[in-house]
């Protein structure tokens, strides 16, 4: 038998597959470890007193925004990355959109407050235990994400695995924003995205052991 008899037999009464099938996929597994992730923030860490006074004012969304944001740009990424033909990555370049305008808003807020405190605002009050809050909640939503590819074809796959890592961590600085009273854009601009890239270099490292199919 010559490769094109094999091929078309192969391909013979092969149902077709929905075009929101990958969607359908990564959105499971990443609603399920989301969930485990809520309930983590719940029952462990417990959700901030003040919440629903913080979700009155601007720097509650703009953290939230700046995290979900990014969830949302790596998404596009994994959504791409979960096919064979994921040669050229498509929309990249919206990471930058966050990073730079939290930045801009950063760089304004301490340009109106006294030197002697930005070390104070930059810090804040968690900085040593943030990104690796951050990371911890990430994991269960990497796993869901894995959960996820078991079923699809990604074949750059540390790439795969650094944008589910991306996607986890933005997901669980997002879910963190329940937790964490810090304000402060230039705390924001640090360290969740110091939990985030951390979340991004574990799935980049475990890609190709993890998603090989």
């Amino acid at each position: 038998m010559n490769t094109d008899d094999l091929i078309s037999r192969l391909s013979q009464d092969v149902p077709p597959v929905s075009r929101r099938a990958v969607g359908w996929r990564l959105g499971i597994g990443m609603a399920l470890g989301g969930l485990v992730s809520v309930a983590l923030v719940a029952l462990v860490l417990g959700i901030r007193p003040d919440l629903g006074l913080a979700m009155r004012g601007t720097a509650f969304w703009i953290k939230w925004s700046y995290t979900f944001s990014l969830a949302v740009a790596a998404v596009v990424m994994v959504v791409q990355l979960a096919r064979p033909d994921s040669a050229r990555l498509r929309w990249a370049w919206l990471l930058v959109v966050p990073v730079s305008l939290l930045a801009i808003l950063g760089v304004a807020e301490l340009a109106r407050t006294p030197p002697g405190e930005w070390l104070a605002m930059w810090l804040g009050h968690s900085w040593m235990i943030c990104p690796w809050l951050v990371l911890a909640l990430a994991m269960p939503i990497f796993v869901g994400l894995l959960w996820s590819f078991r079923r699809l074809a990604p074949t750059r796959l540390r790439a795969a695995g650094a944008a589910a890592g991306l996607a986890a961590g933005a997901f669980a600085a997002t879910v963190y924003c329940m937790h964490c009273p810090e304000v402060s854009a230039i705390f924001v601009l640090t360290w969740y995205s110091l939990g985030i890239l951390l979340a991004a270099s574990l799935g980049a490292l475990l890609g190709p052991r993890l998603l090989r199919w």
